[in-house]
């Protein structure tokens, strides 16, 4: 997932850099209201931490401009003097906000909070490369999974089995078809191999590996995942 961070002191964007991208994000740099929206039009971003008071154009007025276009969460970022443009922000389109100096925890508990709001919610924007079932949102484009607005690391052939399976949610897969189309090989006694790999992926996707919301076992055919 892509998150963009926008104040003019430097060194608070580079803090949250540091924490978000140690949760697995891709982050973005911009230091005022213009920057942020150039970058908002040439990038695919899914949420954006904005400060209120900047140079050129102030975060107020960056937020009524993005929510022109996009839909997008925004987490603002006040000083506690800020309370009347806090609730201003929030008036014109703010999803949340977050007072100046902040708990690190915090920050990264309502950034993963709207992000799940908004994907759960279907605000994603649907597109060739977005797959979904339920909490499971693959962004191919990006190669981006995450469950529940929580990004998981797979290997690039864990990856590729999750796509195939997402991206046609509901069919069931045999071992040998899932082999095949994910190694590009003729399948010799593959059961092993990918049931490997499955038990893997589910420990990193499923709450429960032992009872599997999204990857099951449709027993004697192979596997899916479900089309929620």
């Amino acid at each position: 997932m892509n998150i963009l961070v926008c104040d003019d002191d430097q060194s608070i964007v580079e803090a949250i850099c540091i924490y978000l991208e140690n949760e697995g994000y891709s982050m973005f740099k911009t230091y005022n209201g213009v920057e942020a929206l150039e970058t908002i039009e040439n990038k695919e971003i899914h949420l954006i931490i904005m400060d209120i008071m900047m140079p050129k154009l102030d975060g107020i007025r960056t937020t009524m401009k993005i929510r022109e276009n996009y839909g997008v969460p925004v987490i603002m970022l006040s000083a506690k003097s800020e309370d009347s443009d806090k609730i201003l922000g929030l008036n014109l389109g703010a999803d949340d906000y977050i007072t100046k100096p902040f708990n690190p925890l915090e920050l990264i508990a309502r950034v993963k909070s709207q992000l799940r709001r908004y994907t759960s919610l279907g605000s994603l924007e649907t597109k060739n490369s977005l797959y979904r079932s339920g909490g499971l949102v693959i962004d191919d484009e990006s190669k981006i999974i995450t469950v529940d607005g929580e990004v998981v690391h797979l290997t690039p052939v864990q990856y590729k089995i999750v796509k195939l399976l997402t991206e046609n949610a509901g069919r069931v897969f045999s071992i040998e078809e899932i082999y095949e189309r994910v190694w590009n090989e003729t399948a010799f006694n593959p059961e092993n191999t990918v049931s490997v790999h499955i038990r893997k992926i589910r420990e990193k996707i499923e709450i429960n590996p032992k009872e599997p919301k999204y990857l099951k076992v449709v027993w004697g055919v192979g596997y899916k995942v479900e089309k929620i």
